[in-house]
């Protein structure tokens, strides 16, 4: 069966957001590219973004969260209109519990976390990111 692992591009903060996801999910980075490693006479990176990520994924279980920092030559990722939502199927109450309130952290909730009309555990926020995501959990008793 495919997996889906979600890429999340920022505007230089890349590094500091994935830092936090890890604080919360745990797992390590499977790697980080920084811009000024592809560098090369052909493509010369500029020392303001030689530091930014180009590459990073943090592996959560089977799955991957991947990012990098969009170069500010190809200008700005609108944070405030970013629609696309992370959907994080959690494997208990707890464990949704404590994804939803690590990751909304410092966010704004747009759903609070309880039982929904639709009779999953869910709740839907925007994080300090500004990235959308979702947690559900439905029990299988």
């Amino acid at each position: 069966m495919a997996l889906i692992n979600p890429h999340v591009n920022f505007n230089g903060n890349a590094e500091e957001a994935f830092n936090f996801y890890k604080s919360v999910f745990g797992g390590e980075f499977e790697r980080i590219v920084r811009f000024k490693e592809m560098s090369n006479d052909e493509y010369p990176i500029p020392e303001k973004e030689a530091n930014k990520i180009m590459h990073i994924a943090l592996s959560i279980g089977q799955n991957f969260l991947m990012g990098n920092d969009v170069p500010e030559s190809m200008g700005p990722v609108n944070e405030n209109e970013n629609r696309s939502k992370i959907s994080i199927s959690a494997g208990s109450r707890e464990e949704a519990d404590k994804l939803f309130n690590g990751l909304s952290a410092g966010g704004n909730v747009e759903y609070p976390i309880g039982d929904s009309p639709w009779g999953s555990y869910f709740g839907m926020f925007r994080d300090k990111y500004g990235i959308e995501w979702m947690v559900d959990f439905v029990s299988k008793t």
